[in-house]
């Protein structure tokens, strides 16, 4: 499988990247399990999670996706054949959140511990800290990078101007770039990253894991009226933000296309997605192994200019 920098970090990473955030909640150990395997044999290398997975789930705390995923590298043995991301800043309780240097160095060390490994490949700002000056976040970072805790260190959910800003201040003050972004993009979800962030990221080689590249389940066609909200943990949530005749719109033109080349609607949907220049590779979850092989199948998607057109019309 062709391989792409992320940034210009050195990193090579499969063109699509595995979300984490349903292990140890949808998707049991068990099944995590059986997923990463399947995942690595199949020649994928990029695995993404963050420390607060999955704190929303009443019992939780944060730090389950993380646990299993460490479980699993000890049992299999295949550290070495992933590049691991996970995250920090995502409020784990009132305390314990943003991107203090002190919080860095405790929650480094907590993710190490859970994911059972000696580093995290690509450790990010999971959300922006306006409280905490931009310098002494890199700074902190870059303890991590000299004491090999880390490799590079990517942001997640900033605006253009806070990851313009933070880059300057890589650049004057000799600290750890950010060398990815993690913003929301789909066909659906465009325009925030389309006005500002893409073309930031293209003219300053920053790679692009987009998270939502399915829109939570819904661009596969799984919620077509609003009785599949019964569906799935997050079926009301998806139902109520993407229901609706501009969804139903892209919807059908990713089934038209699909229909074209054998494929589903959510094959093409990642599919449009990494043929994008910006992108490095969208991220997106599977449950069950049925999912996965489709997320697989995805990689090997050659859209066509009209297939992009067509999609692009639907969801602008």
């Amino acid at each position: 499988m062709k391989r792409r920098e992320l940034g210009r970090s050195g990193l090579r990473v499969s063109p699509l990247c595995l979300g984490g955030n349903v292990f140890g909640w949808t998707a049991d150990e068990a099944m995590s399990f059986a997923l990463l395997d399947a995942w690595v044999d199949a020649g994928f290398n990029f695995i993404d999670t963050a420390d607060v997975y999955s704190g929303w789930v009443p019992g939780h705390v944060g730090g389950e996706s993380e646990t299993v995923i460490g479980k699993w590298l000890k049992q299999s043995g295949k550290r070495d054949e992933v590049v691991l991301a996970t995250k920090v800043g995502n409020a784990m309780s009132p305390d314990r959140k943003g991107l203090k240097p002190a919080w860095i160095r405790q929650a480094v060390e907590d993710s190490l511990r859970r994911l059972q490994t000696d580093h995290i490949d690509l450790y990010q700002s999971h959300v922006d800290d306006p409280d905490t000056p931009v310098a002494e976040t890199l700074q902190a970072y870059a303890e991590l990078v000299r004491a090999g805790k880390v490799r590079v260190i990517g942001a997640s959910n900033f605006t253009a101007a806070r990851l313009a800003e933070s880059l300057r201040t890589s650049s004057e003050l000799g600290l750890p770039r950010y060398q990815s972004l993690q913003p929301l993009f789909n066909p659906i979800d465009r325009q925030a990253f389309e006005d500002e962030l893409e073309p930031l990221c293209l003219a300053q080689g920053v790679g692009v894991i987009n998270y939502y590249g399915l829109a939570a389940g819904f661009l596969p066609g799984k919620y077509r009226q609003p009785e599949d909200a019964s569906t799935s943990a997050r079926g009301k949530t998806v139902v109520a933000r993407y229901l609706n005749p501009r969804g139903l719109r892209v919807l059908a033109a990713l089934d038209a296309v699909a229909a074209r080349h054998g494929s589903t609607p959510g094959q093409v949907a990642l599919a449009w997605q990494m043929a994008r220049p910006a992108i490095t590779a969208p991220i997106a979850s599977a449950t069950s192994l049925p999912q996965l092989a489709e997320l697989v199948a995805a990689a090997e998607l050659q859209l066509t200019t009209t297939d992009g057109a067509e999609i692009d019309a639907a969801s602008a």
